[in-house]
């Protein structure tokens, strides 16, 4: 059995998620390849070799890849499908958006989001919010997977893959137009170690940077929202944290004015260490925090700031 992994790219090198999910394919097999897609990668395809356990490095680099644009990442992928069993990706905005279109090329039902890999053929997958896990067997002769990287410990390096250059297709009838970037200087808040999270209970936008900026600049750490969060404008999209959000898990989440709805527990209870602030005792968030603090953000964030020094 021969696994793919497509590679989730960060400039010249590779994010941990492709590790993570190289672990999650090793659980299937022990001949791992992983594809690095988008022009100018050769500095992530050398990144990518030094992952431990992986056979060779697949490059493709085209136009159309440039900004892993669905159709000409489809195109490439499925025309490397013959050559294995399975292909994965992370479960990220990216994953989730061409992989559904490589399982619908290659006729098979996509299986997204695993936390486990039971067997060759069996997953484990959240479900309900992350309520109920659901064990499914897929009897397809290719298995499209996307994993929850969260759910994997990441593959060390010191790789020595040989790195091989594959065509890589154009887009089609599509065309990339344009993107707006969010520039900061705080970690990736998928990736980070420390996330402050701000609820609707903080009450505007203003209140809501006056209050975690300060606190994240002094941790270090990334700044997460809850969806009402979100809607009301308090924050970006891109800060999100849920089930319709990215998924988290820090070694330390601080949830600030946060009640706890099962769709923002989903994108967070898996951390290390969780710690509630809010003021309601009742707060469903406190049923999943390590360490509770019932009281009013306003007193016990300046206190907590003083503490840090």
């Amino acid at each position: 059995m021969a696994v793919l992994v497509i590679a989730d790219r960060d400039g010249d090198t590779v994010r941990d998620t492709t590790n993570k999910t190289v672990t999650a394919a090793l659980k299937l097999s022990g001949d791992v390849d992983v594809l690095v897609i988008g022009q100018g990668s050769k500095a992530a395809a050398d990144a990518a070799a030094k992952i431990a356990g992986v056979r060779k490095v697949l490059l493709a680099e085209s136009a159309g890849l440039g900004h892993q644009l669905a159709e000409a990442v489809e195109a490439t992928v499925t025309g490397l499908a013959s050559g294995y069993d399975a292909i994965l990706s992370p479960a990220t905005t990216d994953g989730k958006n061409f992989m559904p279109r490589i399982a619908a090329k290659l006729d098979v039902a996509p299986i997204s989001d695993i936390i486990e890999v039971v067997s060759n053929d069996t997953f484990v997958r959240p479900i309900y919010a992350g309520n109920a896990l659901e064990t499914i067997q897929s009897g397809d002769g290719k298995k499209v997977i996307t994993v929850r990287p969260t759910s994997f410990d990441a593959a060390a390096e010191g790789g020595s893959a040989t790195v091989e250059t594959v065509a890589g297709a154009d887009a089609g009838k599509a065309a990339f137009v344009s993107e707006e970037m969010v520039k900061s200087d705080r970690p990736e808040l998928g990736a980070a170690k420390i996330v402050v999270s701000g609820g609707r209970a903080l009450g505007s936008a203003e209140e809501f940077h006056a209050v975690m900026d300060p606190l994240a600049d002094k941790l270090g750490a990334a700044v997460g929202a809850s969806r009402a969060a979100v809607d009301a404008g308090y924050a970006p999209n891109d800060y999100q944290v849920g089930q319709t959000g990215k998924v988290v898990a820090p070694a330390l989440y601080i949830a600030i004015g946060i009640s706890g709805a099962i769709q923002h527990l989903a994108g967070m209870k898996d951390s290390k260490v969780i710690v509630a602030i809010n003021k309601d005792a009742d707060a469903p968030i406190f049923q999943v925090a390590d360490y509770g603090i019932v009281g009013d953000y306003k007193t016990v964030v300046p206190e907590l700031m003083k503490a840090l020094g």
